[in-house]
């Protein structure tokens, strides 16, 4: 099929399904999102969950940019902020005062120790524990 002929042809499938942003169920039940993705039948791809992880990583990395002290990180500790950000998003993030306060300062040990001592920390366990670790030692 010819470009000219697949632009159509995308168009046309957009005007019939339509684009949705958010999963909904289709006219028979199944989860459906884009445009007329049928995502109980037709899982995603490898190349499409990367590219959406390059996405989602992307938006996290631009949040934390949003913080004058996240610049001044090394590489190491700015991965753990976007990490966070990552799995819990700015509104939840920026509820970590005291963390933040700590990182400001520049006191990591303190930092790791805030992280550990929240909801989050005994939601995501495991994770937590690393993220703290690499926090505090910086590698």
């Amino acid at each position: 099929m010819n470009k000219k002929m697949k632009e159509i042809l995308k168009a046309q499938l957009i005007r019939h399904e339509g684009k949705r942003y958010r999963p909904y169920r289709d006219s028979v039940g199944k989860l459906t999102v884009g445009v007329g993705r049928n995502i109980d039948d037709v899982p995603f791809s490898e190349d499409e969950i990367m590219l959406m992880l390059e996405n989602d990583i992307s938006h996290a990395i631009e949040d934390a940019s949003k913080f004058l002290w996240y610049i001044g990180l090394d590489e190491v500790r700015q991965s753990v902020i976007v990490n966070m950000l990552f799995n819990m998003g700015m509104e939840k993030f920026t509820s970590f005062r005291k963390m933040i306060k700590a990182l400001e300062q520049k006191k990591y040990v303190l930092a790791a120790k805030e992280m550990l001592d929240s909801k989050w920390a005994a939601q995501v366990e495991n994770r937590a524990h690393e993220l703290a670790g690499i926090m505090e030692r910086g590698k």
